[in-house]
């Protein structure tokens, strides 16, 4: 399926290497921002309380929100779950303040602002707890790249793959580089959304790399050079790209406009990842597999002839 098919090829790999110093002074600053300032980790990581309330009628979450802020818990996570009437609040560790003595203010405070909130359940998410989340949460990370990595290797050859991978990596570093850059807040649900991106980012390499795997053993293009080949590769995909990073982008902005701040991170981690992705499939893995050197020779094994006593010659 194609909304438009563009005849002449545009000559991306002409500027890929301004293009690569870009990513390359992108991904410094992403990997310099995580050493020195790091990630603003959410209260699954770093331990806190847990609060379940639920209310006579449908809870209005937003007011909730501001009364635990009003308390100086600026790092709460507020969220409805099950029902409308059923709503949960994580509330960070204080040194000074007991975990009891947290439910017990917040419960206060909410019961002053309605009456007919009951607290279901409290419980106390220790800093042990968040350490063996956060050595979860690598782990994860940590297979699924491997994962990637042996995929990459079986598809294509070699120079292709690691081009892969490199993208792949680079998505996931910037999209954490801009979360330690501006201190957004890095949840579970940052980390899926982490995840994603590198499923995501690694099929778009993958058409890329297929409909240039298809140009190079094409008899037509034999004449054609490894940037030209690139380009109508690339060119090839564009409307392809379109059509599914376009679709995918407009569920995940209305998720970021109207999925409130429980979807706020998930969508806004997704949405970079979706924009370096399309960026790192065109102007780092492509470009990397030209500066690698890949050529026709590398798909296609040369031909065989026999001589007149019947042995092979290449």
């Amino acid at each position: 399926m194609e909304f438009f098919r563009i005849k002449k090829d545009i000559p991306f790999m002409r500027h890929a290497l301004i293009f690569n110093a870009i990513s390359i002074i992108t991904f410094v600053l992403a990997v310099f921002f995580l050493f020195h300032r790091g990630l603003h980790l959410s209260i699954e990581f770093t331990g806190g309380t847990v609060m379940e309330v639920t209310y006579s009628q449908a809870a209005d979450v937003d007011a909730i929100r501001k009364t635990v802020e009003g308390l100086g818990y600026t790092d709460n996570q507020v969220q409805s779950f099950g029902t409308a009437r059923d709503v949960m609040i994580r509330l960070p560790t204080r040194k000074d303040v007991s975990s009891s003595q947290q439910s017990e203010n917040v419960l206060n405070a909410l019961k002053a602002q309605n009456p007919d909130v009951k607290l279901q359940r409290v419980e106390f998410v220790g800093p042990q707890v968040g350490d063996e989340l956060t050595h979860d949460g690598l782990m994860a990370l940590a297979f699924v790249v491997i994962g990637i990595m042996i995929y990459l290797a079986f598809r294509f050859e070699w120079k292709y793959s690691v081009a892969a991978i490199v993208a792949n990596l680079h998505d996931v570093i910037i999209i954490m580089g801009f979360f330690a850059f501006f201190q957004w807040e890095f949840s579970l649900t940052v980390l899926a959304a982490v995840l994603a991106v590198l499923g995501y980012s690694v099929n778009e390499s993958v058409v890329v790399f297929d409909r240039v795997r298809e140009t190079f053993r094409d008899r037509r293009c034999n004449r054609m050079t490894t940037p030209e080949v690139l380009n109508h590769g690339i060119t090839g995909t564009i409307s392809r790209t379109i059509i599914t990073h376009g679709s995918t982008q407009v569920m995940v902005l209305s998720m970021f406009f109207f999925g409130g701040p429980a979807l706020h991170y998930f969508a806004l981690a997704l949405t970079i990842g979706i924009c370096f992705g399309i960026y790192s499939s065109v102007f780092v893995a492509s470009a990397l597999a030209m500066w690698l050197g890949v050529k026709r020779e590398d798909l296609i094994k040369p031909v065989k002839e026999k001589d007149e006593t019947g042995g092979a010659v290449v």
